[in-house]
């Protein structure tokens, strides 16, 4: 009886001893292939936040460089005594500067607003600090407010644009874009 289950013994034993031995082998490794293709995305969509930013300043840069030539056309309609066309360029240096606010016009909101659904958050954790506003990705709130003041201001002026107050707001507006946008590019 005690050869019987010694017999036994040795064999559970021998059965146990493979299945223990694989339950302690390693976990199959992720294959090369598929591992080089997540790296890839990785690249690929840390790429595209880096190329959404560029993209942006890229906006900003195009709507303060007509806001320039607006002010430009603004300063030489006054000297000329022409109301009329001062007015229409501080209107739209007006507009200018709130777009540098709000990163863009009407046609860029919509495409923040589809970034937002999709659960794309530029600056997530900005936001989440309060520094960023929904989907913004450079201005910040500080500098909308500076932004969308000084658009306040430029547009009550249109109404009788006089070139010391035009210039002594446009300095807001250079201050702004110096101290907010152009040291983040």
């Amino acid at each position: 009886m005690k050869r019987a289950a010694i017999r036994w013994t040795a064999t559970v034993a021998a059965l146990l001893v493979p299945a223990a031995a694989q339950a302690q082998a390693p976990a199959p490794a992720t294959p090369r292939e598929m591992v080089a293709a997540y790296d890839a995305l990785a690249d690929t969509i840390l790429g595209a936040n880096k190329a959404e930013v560029k993209l942006v300043h890229a906006i900003l840069a195009a709507t303060y460089g007509h806001a320039q030539g607006e002010m430009a056309r603004a300063r030489q309609a006054l000297k000329a005594n022409d109301a009329a066309a001062a007015r229409a360029a501080v209107e739209n240096v007006a507009t200018a500067v709130g777009q540098i606010g709000t990163e863009g016009d009407n046609s860029v909101a919509g495409i923040r607003k589809r970034l937002l659904e999709g659960g794309h958050h530029a600056n997530a954790e900005g936001e989440r600090q309060g520094i960023f506003d929904d989907g913004y990705v450079v201005v910040t709130k500080a500098a909308k407010q500076s932004f969308l003041d000084s658009s306040k201001a430029l547009a009550m002026l249109a109404r009788e644009p006089k070139a010391e107050a035009l210039d002594a707001e446009w300095k807001k507006v250079e201050a702004a874009w110096a101290k907010h946008i152009a040291p983040a590019k």
